[in-house]
């Protein structure tokens, strides 16, 4: 995965409440990588009738987000946009020139096919804890690991290298480990971890005294678009998830096309 390093951090909303946490998490990472913060809103208008209206609608929305945003990390460089098109497919297109996109809710096809990490939360404060590194020895455990140090550094905390293994393959857990370790030589400042059991299960349960988790969005074995373990974090993570894509997608995987979505900007007419 390549990363435009001058690209905005992007925010999707449909409910300033509902998706506020998700508000706040992409302003303090905004902030954090001195980027633009991108609110946008999906806009899939009703017939001629109340276009009107559902703009004015859509616009409250936007900017009822911009100002969470602001309030929550003051300085941080807002700006909302209205984007036409379905939520899921909006954020597609515009992952491909994101830093880092954020969702509030399990929108698994964005999860699963961005072009750049996707972050989601729900949690309504910012839990404390180190930042897990979930690696499986897959082609994208080195990213996930790059990830996850980054943010560490950013929130001047510590950050563990996991991996979950069988009780009776400790030492193959052990080996995965060592492997993702020697292809990054520059994760000095990390503690490793192997911990034992189900895999989502126990990585669902190790969030809960995490202040956020990275992990890939599929297994090492890249047949779906997302894997077992990663749907379960998805859906039940105590704290913030980032899904950091490798280089390697399952058989017949295709990625959203190039067009990029019209930006519509915010009318209160």
């Amino acid at each position: 995965m390549k990363i435009p390093s001058d690209g905005p951090v992007v925010v999707g909303v449909g409910d300033p409440v509902t998706d506020a946490a998700a508000v706040r998490l992409a302003a303090r990472e905004a902030a954090s990588r001195g980027r633009v913060l991108q609110v946008v809103h999906a806009f899939a208008g009703p017939g001629d009738a109340g276009w009107g209206p559902a703009r004015r609608v859509a616009s409250h929305v936007v900017d009822e987000a911009v100002s969470i945003a602001q309030r929550s990390t003051p300085g941080v460089d807002a700006r909302g946009q209205l984007v036409d098109g379905p939520p899921a497919r909006v954020l597609l297109r515009l992952s491909r020139g994101a830093v880092l996109v954020v969702v509030g809710g399990p929108l698994v096809e964005v999860v699963a096919r961005a072009w750049c990490p996707v972050a989601v939360t729900r949690t309504p404060r910012t839990p404390s804890g180190p930042v897990l590194a979930a690696v499986d020895g897959s082609p994208c455990s080195v990213l996930v690991l790059r990830f996850a140090a980054e943010a560490a550094d950013r929130r001047g905390g510590p950050v563990h290298v996991v991996h979950v293994a069988a009780p009776e393959r400790e030492e193959d857990g052990e080996r995965v480990l060592d492997e993702v370790l020697a292809r990054a030589p520059w994760a000095t400042a990390v503690r490793r971890l192997l911990l034992t059991g189900p895999p989502d299960a126990t990585l669902v349960r190790a969030s809960g005294k995490a202040g956020m988790i990275v992990l890939g969005p599929r297994g090492a074995t890249a047949t779906r678009r997302l894997g077992t373990t990663a749907g379960e974090v998805l859906h039940r993570a105590a704290c913030p998830a980032v899904f950091v894509h490798g280089a390697s997608p399952p058989a017949g995987f295709v990625k959203p096309g190039d067009g990029v979505p019209v930006l519509l900007p915010l009318t209160h007419t």
